[in-house]
């Protein structure tokens, strides 16, 4: 009997979630940092991803009219909430941080309930700083017009460098 148990227990070892450890190490120029409430990390403490590993997380593309350019444009880049769960996120805020120090708190369930993006790419080109890039977290404003405010356009940070995890 007892066998049996240990049997199952290890069988069950296989599933356990992954360690921190587990995360990769960013093998370009690190593009975004994570800190904060997270469970998975890859550089002391934090989360560092470089171009190729936001490339892996689930992508999503949104077309969508935004305020800062003129028409309507495809912006593309990974789901926030494939983000978080990347990094393990156990907090209900983020502080979004750009290039230039701005920062606003967004909601983490927005990630989840919005299908919010973290574009690295417009019109099938890649975003520069030059052109709001690395990262620019983008909601589907199109798809979702109740969006289209002041609170979400603050929301919005480009040039995202850094996200803290909070709460």
């Amino acid at each position: 009997m007892m066998s049996r148990i240990l049997l199952a227990v290890f069988l069950c070892l296989p599933s356990i979630p992954a360690t921190a450890a587990d995360l990769p190490s960013p093998t370009g120029p690190v593009v975004l940092t994570v800190t904060g409430q997270i469970a998975h990390t890859n550089a002391d403490g934090t989360a560092q991803f470089d171009q190729a590993m936001l490339d892996a997380l689930p992508q999503r593309t949104t077309t969508a009219v935004t305020p800062w350019l003129e028409g309507s444009h495809s912006f593309s880049g990974p789901l926030g909430s494939a983000l978080l769960d990347a990094v393990g996120a156990d907090g209900a805020r983020l502080r979004v941080v750009a290039l230039n120090d701005y920062a606003a708190d967004v909601p983490a369930q927005d990630l989840r309930d919005f299908d919010v993006i973290f574009a690295t790419a417009i019109d099938g080109q890649a975003l520069t700083v030059r052109d709001k890039g690395p990262l620019f977290l983008i909601y589907p404003f199109d798809e979702r017009p109740e969006l289209f405010n002041e609170v979400y356009f603050g929301r919005s940070v480009w040039q995202i460098v850094r996200i803290d995890v909070l709460e």
